[in-house]
């Protein structure tokens, strides 16, 4: 598999972008709407934004060995109590993956990486790139599943499609 720094760096000016959009319509709900069942894997918006931030935290302390998040996946859907601890955490993650990208070169997207895996009860050896890709990947689909209840509540979203990014926008 060949992914290029580029494109990293791509995916997360893609993945802070959308979490923007996301945040501009969750605040206009309220926390309880936020956190009411919708009938998704992770029950809630709320429970599946800080789903993703956990699993973001997680890749990234893979990547470039920073702090991960306590907890697995149970405990993921309740790593931020409010929107508003949500909104800062997300920022600093959307940053901090922005960093990553930004300093990476193309050998650093080579090799294998391992770790142990909580979700399988093992260890685990990928290609570095997929694991990255992995990470981009995981992001998208879980904010597709916020965006299917957002507009189920009768929220738009606003544009998702990656051709149409801004070159640059305000929330990172």
């Amino acid at each position: 598999m060949l992914i290029t720094p580029e494109y990293c760096r791509m995916m997360a000016r893609y993945n802070a972008w959308q979490n923007g959009q996301i945040k501009a319509v969750c605040e206009t709900m309220t926390e309880a709407d936020l956190h009411a069942d919708r009938g998704a894997f992770f029950s809630s918006v709320m429970g599946t934004l800080n789903h993703l931030l956990w699993g973001d935290l997680l890749w990234m302390s893979r990547f470039d060995g920073g702090v991960a998040p306590e907890g697995g996946i149970a405990e993921s859907t309740g790593l931020c109590p409010t929107l508003a601890v949500w909104s800062a955490e997300r920022f600093r993650a959307d940053g901090r993956i922005r960093l990553w990208a930004d300093a990476l070169h193309a050998v650093d997207l080579t090799g294998d990486m391992t770790w142990f895996s909580g979700a399988q009860g093992r260890e685990v050896c990928v290609p570095v790139a997929q694991a990255v890709v992995h990470l981009f990947n995981h992001q998208t689909h879980h904010r597709g599943q916020v965006h299917g209840m957002l507009t189920a509540a009768g929220r738009k979203t606003g544009g998702t499609d990656l051709v149409f990014m801004p070159k640059e926008h305000t929330w990172l």
